[in-house]
């Protein structure tokens, strides 16, 4: 099992929004980083943990504890032209981007990334790296417990 940080923009996709989605899951679309791509399509398998990290928000941090719910597949909003994620160089043949489906599994206290960068067992985390801007990073198992600790933690 892997963990991972996952990063939505709650204007777009809350954790909110997930929790109220048929069986808490949905479409995780419009990654167009290569990098994290990749991490959908060579390494994130159904059952790996995910932080649900808001960005782009007046505070933003942890909103929730997910899952990876499905193997990824091609992000359909690539082929369309009305998207603001469509791209044309993909083809249903050869897709450039792909998607994989979340699942809400626990909801918790909101970790604020200021509080997150106070954690010495944060210290190393991608996340809180000078210039790291991915979508989707890696987590090890040390962070996954000390995020998922105060994420339980009553406030």
């Amino acid at each position: 099992m892997r963990y991972w940080l996952m990063k939505s923009e709650p204007d777009e996709v809350s954790f909110d929004d997930v929790l109220a989605s048929p069986r808490h899951t949905t479409a995780w679309f419009g990654v167009r980083n290569y990098q994290a791509r990749n991490f959908m399509r060579d390494q994130m398998q159904p059952g790996d943990g995910v932080l649900f990290y808001h960005s782009s928000c007046a505070v933003p941090g942890v909103a929730g504890i997910a899952e990876v719910a499905s193997g990824p597949y091609p992000d359909e909003s690539q082929f369309d032209p009305a998207s603001k994620y469509f791209d044309p160089k993909a083809t249903r043949e050869q897709p450039r981007w792909m998607s994989i489906d979340v699942t809400a599994v626990e909801q918790g206290r909101y970790l604020p990334l200021t509080e997150m960068r106070e954690l010495p067992a944060l210290e190393d985390m991608v996340l809180l790296r000078k210039g790291s801007r991915l979508s989707i990073s890696p987590v090890t198992a040390d962070e996954w417990k000390a995020v998922v600790k105060r994420v339980r933690a009553k406030a």
